[in-house]
């Protein structure tokens, strides 16, 4: 009745009225139900699992952009398989100014071995400690920007900053296991030592309960300070930073070994600079790599073996003007990242003359190099002795690491170390009796010595990293060969800890070991070269018998090198289990390198430091492989 009493033109503006509510509601559901579709399938797609890892050689992009392919042009050596495009990477850069602010302890354990839990955890650190906006490291640390540092000057600005790894790009966490704790007891063991007697001095003397000074650098702590963020030692890596940030002053009138500086302290600040983004290392870097300039000052270029790092004068040693061949060829990892990171080409320019000219250079035999050269001449000397044990072992190591840090375009640097390769097969290899071991020994003068450092040891893991950048598979072959020599420098002691130096026996005769050890060579300086290779080994292969191999090593190391009150110690005579003649001193390399190795030996997590993105210096510190950006 009320329709009807209605006027024309008010049903008109009814009708008109419920058409448009009509049509507008078909648009707003239309609109509303797109989005959530788009959504659903979003939300559907980041749960596809993600793809499967092939085996322990896959490469992984790189935490820098990922290197290019080798040269197409690869001289002589057609075995060599060209690099594998990667994927393209994901890059945060940190801000300019960076310090460490570590999670708590239980945070730190947990995230490090569990990307899931990064976020959460952090947030609840967060939410307690009241912490500004930060960006979390691939450590698990909470690096967040230092409100107290100046900016930096406008010479540094651009410098090439650390990246961090996306919680999105880590793989499946890879718990800590017993091995690995096993090693961060023994770290704390032997930290403890250090900090109770020689905190800020170089090398720990445990029995004394004192310690020795080298340089007076604390060398000891700046060698282990990766090695700390590598085990997730927070609390022992804030107070070793603040002793960096507060206490190590390079403006001493102290002479230093210029191989021993620059692979230490220079290589120990750049890794830890670019493991946890904290610019406080580089700032040290950039310091001691210009004090370590003069060294270079010489008629050839070839660097003085000592600096006064205060004076800025260098020297060669008193009694020679020569310098070992393997520490002027064994800096150049070190010079070269400085300069990629400072973008200062000084350093760089330096060693890779050094390089260039030692290339050019007659004296060798196959590829292999005299232990000596001359400053002032740049030739070499007391030729017709080869060696890849002291003074000449890191020649070799450095040929195969530049080329690989460098993106595998330096031919030069290749082409020298398939040389020497294909001369340690010619001149130097040999078996011994009655297990047939393969070993390295020496050349002098055209007449063989069966002598083998234990230094040689690095030898294996050097040849695998070949192999899996793609040089020959009989390189691995040999590897493998070696590795086992290696092992049974141990195993065949008394100790079950490797001598210094062996001689083995090449005439098998009844009731003879193949290892015989000479009464002044008995000594083990607690060195990481087996242990080195055999976490290669085991990286590349995962044969699990290297790790029942290294873990072998780790006990007996504690069972005989283990000082109750803190520390380990060298020791006299590998051959008396009763008394192995403890020498009271604790190698900073102890720290800085095996009980590295060792950690790295026992993970099954191949992103620990992976190979395919970083290359370790000949002291175990880990630098980036560089790439293009």
């Amino acid at each position: 009745k009320k329709w009807k009493q209605l006027s024309r033109l008010q049903r008109s503006v009814i009708i008109f009225l419920f058409a448009f509510l009509v049509v507008c509601g078909v648009i707003s559901y239309t609109s509303m139900e797109e989005p959530w579709k788009s959504l659903t399938s979003k939300r559907l797609d980041d749960q596809k699992p993600e793809p499967e890892i092939p085996g322990l050689k896959l490469a992984n992009p790189a935490v820098l952009p990922a290197p290019q392919k080798a040269d197409a042009n690869l001289g002589d050596y057609p075995e060599l398989s060209p690099q594998r495009p990667p994927k393209p990477p994901h890059i945060r850069r940190g801000p300019s100014n960076l310090q460490i602010k570590a999670p708590r302890r239980d945070v730190w354990l947990k995230t490090r071995h569990d990307p899931s839990r990064v976020t959460e955890e952090l947030l609840q650190a967060d939410k307690e400690e009241k912490t500004e906006k930060s960006v979390i490291s691939w450590r698990g640390a909470v690096i967040e920007p230092d409100q107290s540092t100046e900016p930096p000057s406008p010479k540094t600005k651009d410098l090439e900053k650390p990246s961090s790894v996306e919680a999105e790009d880590q793989k499946e966490p890879v718990p800590i296991n017993e091995r690995q704790l096993a090693v961060i007891e023994a770290f704390r063991h032997a930290w403890k030592g250090y900090k109770d007697f020689a905190w800020g001095h170089d090398e720990l003397k445990p029995l004394s309960k004192s310690y020795s000074e080298w340089f007076g650098l604390g060398l000891t702590l700046i060698d282990a300070l990766d090695t700390m963020w590598i085990l997730g030692l927070k609390e022992e890596f804030e107070e070793a930073r603040k002793w960096v940030a507060n206490d190590l002053v390079f403006d001493k009138n102290v002479d230093v070994n210029l191989f021993e500086s620059t692979i230490r302290i220079l290589g120990g600040l750049l890794s830890t600079y670019h493991l946890s983004g904290d610019s406080l290392f580089l700032e040290k870097a950039k310091d001691i790599g210009n004090r370590l300039m003069p060294a270079f000052k010489t008629p050839s270029k070839i660097p003085y073996s000592d600096v006064n790092i205060g004076r800025g004068t260098a020297h060669p040693p008193r009694w020679t003007s020569d310098s070992t061949v393997a520490e002027v060829t064994s800096i150049q990892l070190e010079f070269r990242e400085l300069t990629r990171l400072t973008g200062d080409e000084k350093f760089q320019k330096a060693v890779d003359e050094v390089m260039k000219h030692v290339h050019t250079l007659s004296g060798k035999n196959d590829g292999l190099v005299p232990m000596f050269i001359n400053t002032n001449s740049g030739q070499f000397t007391h030729l017709g002795v080869y060696t890849l044990g002291a003074r000449a072992d890191s020649y070799y190591e450095y040929l195969l690491k530049q080329w690989i840090q460098g993106g595998k375009k330096e031919n030069e640097l290749l082409e020298d170390y398939m040389r020497a390769i294909e001369g340690v097969k010619k001149h130097l290899l040999q078996r011994s009796q009655p297990r047939k071991l393969t070993f390295v020994g020496e050349l002098a003068h055209g007449h063989f010595s069966a002598k083998m450092d234990h230094l040689v040891c690095f030898l294996p893991g050097t040849l695998a990293l070949g192999a899996h950048n793609g040089l020959t598979a009989d390189h691995m072959k040999l590897a493998e060969a070696l590795i086992k020599t290696c092992y049974q420098m141990y195993s065949q002691v008394e100790t079950g800890l490797s001598p210094e130096i062996v001689h083995f026996n090449l005439h098998a005769q009844k009731g003879q070991k193949d290892v015989e050890i000479k009464p002044a060579d008995r000594h083990n300086l607690l060195r990481p070269e087996t242990v080195e290779s055999l976490f290669y080994m085991y990286r590349f292969t995962g044969d699990k018998k290297y790790q029942d191999w290294g873990w072998e090593i780790l006990q007996n190391f504690n069972k005989y090198t283990r000082v109750p009150t803190g520390g380990y110690t060298s020791i006299n005579n590998v051959q008396n289990p009763s008394n192995p003649e403890p020498r009271d001193k604790m190698e900073s390399f102890f720290l800085g390198e095996t009980l590295k190795y060792m950690f790295l030996l026992f993970s099954d997590d191949i992103d620990l430091i992976n190979l395919d993105k970083y290359v370790f210096n000949t002291e175990a510190h880990p630098l980036p492989i560089w790439v293009p950006a």
